[in-house]
């Protein structure tokens, strides 16, 4: 990845900002992205003196709509943006039907309207140059409709299903993607949804670095999708296969016979 230049936000924290020290220990060039232009800049300058990259800062709400277009501009006329991490994202914690709809709509907008529009901007740049990646964060609550908030669920199964659908668009355009599913990871996510982190098993929480370093080796291996604490792969491949013998089926000229 030397020399590559990636966008990644939701930069300032967690996820995103191990994204970039370890892009950066790579030697990729960055354009951190988020609200807080403070962490950005001091993190920013923390990987030039440790890395020697070159960092610039793009404070923008990406719930915004001019800070919006403003990371989508970027995307489609810096044409040496070779990586995409579309990172950004929020949790409302408690039960759909209880938790007030603002933060909901705000949480929508966040994770499923922003990541779509650099999504797409990002295919469209990536596809006219002949090359570029595009890592979308999803969850592993993709794939669990029982538990958590069902919005939340909803709209990383959304991230999900995205992803794929860009991957059969973009085959052999050159532009690679990669959806990551993290389980429970230890960042700030917790406090700002109100939960304590302590209330999760040790054995469920996985470490920020560790997750990352598993995302990117993922990307290296050419994964489309990645779970990083799923040992066997093919308990993913069965649930897959699963979905794709209903296909036959889900759309005939008549009812099953459950229903005459």
């Amino acid at each position: 990845m030397t020399q590559q230049l990636a966008l990644i936000t939701g930069a300032s924290s967690g996820i995103g900002a191990t994204y970039a020290k370890q892009l950066a220990a790579r030697g990729s060039n960055l354009i951190l992205v988020a609200r807080d232009a403070a962490r950005l800049n001091q993190l920013a300058n923390s990987l030039r003196e440790s890395h020697g990259v070159d960092v610039s800062v793009l404070a923008a709400d990406l719930t915004q709509a001019d800070d919006m277009a403003k990371v989508a501009r970027e995307l489609r006329d810096n044409h040496a943006i070779t990586l995409l991490v579309n990172n950004a994202g929020m949790v409302v914690e408690g039960e759909f039907t209880d938790a007030d709809i603002q933060p909901l709509q705000t949480m929508l907008s966040l994770n499923i309207i922003a990541l779509t529009e650099l999504a797409h901007s990002a295919a469209q740049a990536f596809r006219a140059r002949g090359q570029g990646t595009i890592v979308n964060i999803a969850s592993v609550v993709a794939l669990i409709h029982e538990a958590m908030n069902g919005a939340y669920n909803a709209s990383k199964a959304y991230v999900l299903s995205l992803t794929r659908n860009m991957d059969r668009e973009l085959s052999g355009s050159g532009v690679v993607l990669q959806a990551v599913l993290p389980g429970f990871t230890r960042t700030e996510i917790f406090d700002r949804a109100g939960k304590s982190i302590s209330d999760i098993p040790a054995e469920k929480m996985m470490e920020v670095d560790d997750l990352v370093a598993a995302a990117l080796r993922g990307l290296d291996n050419g994964e489309l999708i990645t779970l990083p604490s799923v040992e066997d792969m093919g308990l993913w491949q069965k649930l897959d296969e699963a979905c794709s013998a209903l296909l036959p089926f889900i759309s005939l000229n008549k009812p099953a016979s459950r229903y005459l």
